[in-house]
């Protein structure tokens, strides 16, 4: 068993290889817009797998898929070429979901700055649903004066009540 450095440096070298003989070695006019964007290899070196992402619409995408396919031994000879591995990991080519993912997260977030904005808007516009200060405060009712008024009086006349 490869230690994990290793087995990740393995996986860097691999994408270089595979780019660099996509461009290069492989005449197929559908491959022209794919772009190599992870590999990741077994824990004994055996197996790699390579995800590539597609510019263009599915139809780009599934031609590109089936011209991989059939590129896949003149990879995989490049690979073990370039490598000097004692065996070559036999590579699988699948196509990556992180852009489609960062698509709808980007659609996602518009929408919610879209809503943000309308609720800011309303908020701007907006009264109070009662009175602007929505805390009681203490209030002397009426009697309580009076009732004041005529004690301060009578404590003039001298009188009590």
């Amino acid at each position: 068993m490869a230690d994990a450095p290793r087995a990740r440096r393995l996986a860097k070298r691999i994408i270089q290889i595979v780019a660099s003989t996509l461009e290069h070695e492989v005449k197929d006019p559908r491959l022209a817009m794919v772009t190599i964007t992870d590999a990741r290899l077994t824990a004994d070196l055996r197996e790699a797998t390579v995800f590539y992402t597609v510019y263009g619409d599915d139809n780009a995408r599934q031609a590109s898929g089936i011209a991989l396919e059939s590129a896949k031994g003149v990879v995989r000879t490049a690979v073990g070429r370039q490598t000097g591995v004692r065996h070559t990991p036999s590579i699988d080519f699948v196509a990556d979901v992180v852009p489609e993912g960062a698509a709808r997260m980007e659609e996602l977030l518009a929408g919610a700055r879209e809503a943000d904005a309308e609720v800011a808007s309303r908020a701007a516009a907006a009264t109070y649903a009662g009175e602007s200060d929505p805390y009681r405060k203490p209030r002397e009712d009426e009697e309580d004066e009076e009732d004041d008024e005529l004690a301060d009086a009578d404590a003039l006349d001298g009188t009590v009540r």
